[in-house]
């Protein structure tokens, strides 16, 4: 029927705009290339308005030689004329510098976007980077070495124990405690010394050496 046809025919139309739509937005343009060409974009358009802004401004000067040449030739009709040229001209500029400041303001926020691409980009690369580490380390994994490595960490300081105890008892014979004595008596006699030449009366005290007997000696002299 007549309205089945229109139906499909309607239906064949949107077909068409989506897939339009679909070559448009489905094959998307990198990021980086996307800031890339409006930077470049921008950048020409500040370039055309700086060349407008300075022919303006040399038709400004122009008007005002020949609003002074036509002052001094008393064609003030003529004057009238030129000065509301200058003055439009004159508003030209500002709005080209209007415009040049508005420019500036997108290529700050180009810019700004530039920059969060690249902290994104750095931040996927680090967050990879990380899952890849992640996946190679599983939690239950590394509990297990930690809890092994702690067991046979105690064995091994057990271990050690037993065998410096052993070690003590077999190196352990007779008559090395009485060396021993000795050795510890002959190191007092000879700090006592040192003592001695620095602190006579508190290395005789502690030696109880000549500075005892005169004490004892004086109740028999009495």
């Amino acid at each position: 029927s007549w309205q089945g046809s229109q139906n499909r025919g309607s239906t064949g139309e949107q077909e068409q705009t989506a897939t339009k739509m679909g070559n448009l937005w489905g094959k998307q343009i990198p990021l980086k290339d996307l800031i890339r060409q409006n930077k470049r974009m921008v950048n020409k358009a500040i370039r055309e308005l700086d060349r407008e802004r300075k022919r303006m401004e040399g038709e400004e000067k122009k008007l005002i030689a020949d609003i002074k040449k036509m002052a001094k030739a008393e064609q003030m009709s003529a004057v009238k004329i030129q000065a509301k040229e200058l003055v439009r001209t004159r508003n030209y500029i500002t709005k080209f510098i209007q415009l040049r400041a508005h420019l500036n303001g997108v290529l700050l926020k180009i810019q700004c976007v530039k920059s969060h691409e690249a902290m994104a980009s750095a931040m996927k690369s680090t967050t990879g980077a990380m899952i890849k580490m992640n996946q190679q380390f599983s939690i239950p994994g590394l509990q297990k070495i930690m809890m092994e490595f702690q067991r046979e960490n105690e064995k091994a300081e057990l271990t050690q124990e037993m065998m410096g105890e052993t070690l003590d008892d077999v190196m352990d014979e007779e008559g090395d405690e009485e060396e021993q004595d000795k050795i510890v008596d002959q190191v007092l006699d000879e700090i006592g010394v040192s003592f001695g030449d620095q602190i006579p009366e508190a290395a005789a005290g502690q030696l109880g050496g000549p500075a005892a007997e005169p004490a004892a000696a004086a109740p028999a002299a009495m």
